[in-house]
């Protein structure tokens, strides 16, 4: 049974979490609160107000309702009132371009929250994700059969996106938010959304099984994923320099010798360097260039996404833009 929250030490809670996320940051300088309407982020926009330092409100209107537009001048209203300045609204357009509904709509709010912040100089972006939204995000991914990096999910700090609420529980959060003017979003109670199936379903079923503190257990293993994913980047950084040459090509017997761990990591680094869009480069493309390391035996080069494509040469691993091998192959059997 999920015991009461009082509103009034939830509001302290939230208030705590923001004054310590914001702490390095200098009093005088502006952040942009991310605001959606939701209890969420207007328990964030409200506790963000309470710090009395210069903060504005980012509201996206995805248009994906039909009061879509009302919804976000309320929001808009609220921020106004609890002190935010400016607000400013902004419509985006979220349908698909290539990916999923959610995908295509969280790129279109991430834009828009970048461009608002350029404009009005703001030196972070605040998110009102929770570790609720932690733990989800940590089980959509293990279904994917993700590795450590992915699987340490969102973290507190990336670059100016900052998420203050982290390691707060949603029913905290929300207890904050009480008396606000808040808006439930449908689709987050939409079954044909994964998230929301994972929110309402799976996880409830994974506390009945194993107890409440599973969502907490799974926003930590987040976190020390998060340490060690960053370990291994910075000594596979390392390793990669001694390994890498003027024209971009890396010492395959090096890699050889590297642990596997470091070598993918190497291996994915080169080909996004080469041109290799992020996005398309899955684990399976990383499998294939690594097998020209672990398991060479003559083999041709391999393809990847962008035009490019993998090959080795005289000890040596090239990525570069080159006509697909199946076209290559069929020229030189024309030749």
């Amino acid at each position: 049974m999920t015991l009461p929250v009082d509103p009034a030490e939830a509001k302290r809670t939230v208030r705590s979490a923001v004054e310590e996320c914001l702490a390095d940051l200098p009093p005088a300088v502006r952040v942009l609160v991310a605001v959606s309407g939701g209890a969420d982020s207007l328990a964030l926009a409200q506790a963000v107000a309470l710090t009395g330092r210069p903060a504005a409100a980012g509201v996206i209107d995805h248009g994906l309702q039909v009061d879509s537009a009302e919804v976000a001048a309320r929001a808009a209203c609220e921020c106004a009132r609890l002190g935010l300045d400016p607000v400013v609204v902004e419509r985006v357009d979220a349908t698909s371009k290539g990916s999923g509904p959610e995908a295509a709509a969280r790129d279109a709010r991430r834009a828009a929250l970048e461009g608002i912040a350029d404009r009005l100089d703001a030196v972070a972006i605040l998110l009102a994700h929770t570790r609720d939204d932690q733990a989800e995000t940590v089980l959509l991914r293990l279904a994917r059969g993700s590795g450590a990096r992915s699987l340490a999910a969102m973290a507190p700090v990336t670059g100016r996106w900052r998420r203050p609420l982290l390691d707060i529980s949603r029913a905290v959060v929300r207890a904050s938010a009480a008396g606000l003017d808040t808006w439930e979003d449908p689709h987050n109670v939409d079954p044909a959304y994964a998230r929301t199936r994972v929110r309402h379903e799976a996880l409830p079923a994974l506390v009945d099984a194993l107890g409440p503190d599973i969502v907490a257990g799974l926003a930590r293993s987040a976190r020390l994923l998060g340490d060690d994913a960053d370990t291994l980047d910075a000594l596979a950084r390392e390793a990669r320099e001694a390994l890498v040459a003027p024209d971009g090509s890396l010492d395959a017997v090096g890699l050889a010798d590297l642990p596997r761990a470091l070598r993918t990591r190497i291996l994915r680094a080169a080909a996004i360097s080469a041109g290799c869009p992020a996005g398309s480069f899955t684990s399976a493309h990383v499998d294939r260039l690594e097998a020209l390391v672990s398991d060479w035996h003559g083999q041709g080069g391999v393809d990847l996404p962008g035009g490019l494509a993998g090959e080795r040469s005289y000890g040596r691993l090239a990525i570069r833009r080159v006509p697909p091998v199946a076209e290559r192959r069929r020229h030189e059997r024309e030749e």
